[in-house]
């Protein structure tokens, strides 16, 4: 490997030299010519072409001078090295530009290559700076808005650059992205010598059991870093424990049995996992740079909410996500955290209406008694009055509210970052839910555990005593708006493969099957993984 990048350096210099000098030769004589071949080159239309023209077709990278050479050079190692990111070659392989460096012989030429390493450029930085894939292409969840930096933006910034500074600034330089680009290459070994070995052929190993099944276990957990080397076939102490801890990174009960769930997670192969954390690094590109000093994270697959205070997790609490039918998965997004509701009203969403209360009360008119039904004016509906058979989910005329109270759906608080997918985060009274290990029960909003804690942690920044000022508040029964002084960022995210805040690598299942997609649309634009599986 190491071989082939010198050669390619020598060839890159190589070429660099003979662009070099044919603009040197040709440079007093037919610099308009140059101009001409660039502005016709550069795509009609397109961001490159609006730079030229405000540059007055000035090379970027052919130029005579040190700092041409030095930025081409940069960019061709760049376009080597896209796989360390987990992204495409890009539409032009590296070889196929190094050959038109070398054959450039004319004005015309050069303006041929000028360009087209402004195109590979520009895709290069887009791709790591925003994603290799448009969000919205991939799942109808993923309405996550991605800005894509103009052409003329990633232009002007690699001129403007020095050292070649601005490929540097490209990439995601959060903690998250790093530490997963170090598993990308730790799995990368691992996937190449073999995996982690013999997969555990049974649906359940418990503390106690013994024999060759328990052999299997024991020797995948020590593979996998989790139990020191040992020959021991018994189900022992150190077993359960590394068990346990295994079951902690990957979002499973920790009860130290080895059942069908936790032994599916601990068969998955090295190169499962690798693709997992591939899918992670593209999305860790589409998150916004700047998340907020103090912002909050919501892990669907993990099925936990976060407050996060200049890269600390500060508070945590389990959460409950969409349910995974069509119409119900949560999306993901991020917004601004604005206000909080205590005492909420539940005003029923349309869809609920139409698709589950309508059927109800069109059989019994009084079903669904502990939700109000409103006219347009918001007066109150006397049901025996309506032939609810008369309408449909197109013309039924009504809102249905159901008023504050302890079995509210919303239970006594919620939590809005308003937006046009009606998702917000809030309290209910089915607790119970909150002690399963999978929680995708919801319409799709995001039901806390905590959630009066959670708003304590929010007010805290504006109540000197916020406990006491939401239940004086909560004591009036009345439905209140509560502004945040200061708005918070939210970031509702979908990441099955992670680092912890111990740099522990954490593992989720792909609960929407979203990644699954992300990944066949990864691999379809030309991302690879090495052919050994295990």
């Amino acid at each position: 490997m190491l071989s082939v990048f010198r050669m390619r350096t020598s060839i890159v210099f190589t070429a660099c030299f003979l662009a070099s000098a044919a603009i040197a030769n040709t440079e007093s004589k037919t610099a308009t010519a140059f101009q001409m071949a660039v502005a016709e080159f550069a795509p009609s239309g397109s961001g490159i072409a609006e730079y030229y023209r405000s540059n007055g077709f000035s090379p970027i990278w052919v130029g005579k001078t040190p700092e041409h050479a030095a930025r081409r050079a940069r960019l061709i190692n760049a376009l080597s090295t896209t796989h360390m990111h987990g992204l495409p070659e890009g539409s032009q392989s590296v070889q196929t530009l190094l050959d038109q460096m070398q054959d450039a012989r004319t004005t015309r030429d050069l303006g041929s290559v000028e360009i087209n390493l402004s195109r590979a450029f520009v895709e290069y930085a887009r791709n790591l700076q925003s994603g290799a894939l448009r969000p919205s292409d991939i799942d109808e969840g993923l309405v996550r808005k991605v800005e894509r930096a103009p052409a003329k933006v990633h232009l002007q910034g690699v001129v403007s650059a020095k050292n070649g500074t601005y490929f540097d600034q490209l990439a995601p330089q959060s903690t998250q992205y790093r530490a997963l680009m170090k598993q990308k290459i730790a799995l990368e070994n691992l996937v190449n010598q073999g995996g982690w070995g013999a997969t555990v052929p049974v649906s359940k190993l418990e503390y106690g059991d013994t024999g060759p099944a328990v052999i299997k276990l024991r020797n995948r957990l020590v593979s996998m870093g989790y139990l020191k080397p040992t020959a021991s076939p018994d189900f022992d102490d150190a077993l359960l424990a590394a068990v346990q801890a295994f079951q902690v990174d990957h979002g499973l009960a920790s009860d130290g049995v080895a059942g069908q769930g936790t032994l599916t997670e601990i068969n998955r192969s090295a190169s499962e996992r690798l693709k997992a954390v591939h899918v992670a690094l593209e999305r860790e590109r589409w998150l916004p740079r700047e998340r907020g000093e103090r912002h909050i994270l919501v892990n669907q697959t993990d099925f936990s909410a976060k407050i996060v205070d200049d890269g600390l997790v500060t508070f945590e609490t389990r959460a409950v996500i969409g349910k995974n039918t069509h119409d119900r998965r949560s999306p993901e997004f991020s917004d601004e955290m604005e206000h909080m509701v205590i005492n909420p009203s539940w005003y029923v969403p349309r869809s609920i209406i139409t698709k589950e209360y309508l059927p109800k009360l069109q059989s019994n008119p009084n079903a669904v008694g502990h939700i109000q039904i409103t006219d347009r004016g918001g007066r109150q509906v006397n049901r025996g009055a309506v032939d609810f058979t008369q309408f449909n989910a197109r013309n039924f005329p009504f809102a249905m509210r159901q008023p504050p109270s302890k079995s509210n759906a919303l239970g006594l608080v919620k939590f809005m970052f308003p937006n046009k997918y009606n998702i917000y985060l809030h309290d209910t009274p089915q607790k119970s839910l909150f002690a399963r290990e999978v929680r995708a029960f919801s319409h799709g909003c995001i039901r806390l555990a905590q959630p009066f804690d959670f708003a304590y942690a929010l007010l805290a920044r504006q109540e000197e005593d916020p406990k006491a000022f939401f239940h004086r508040v909560l004591a009036t029964g009345k439905e209140t708006n509560v502004q945040l002084e200061q708005h918070v960022p939210v970031h509702l995210i979908y990441r099955t493969a992670y680092i912890g805040p111990k740099g522990q690598v954490q593992y989720r299942r792909d609960v929407y099957g979203r990644d699954q997609k992300i990944w066949e649309a990864l691999q379809k634009a030309g991302v690879a993984l090495p052919d050994v599986q295990g």
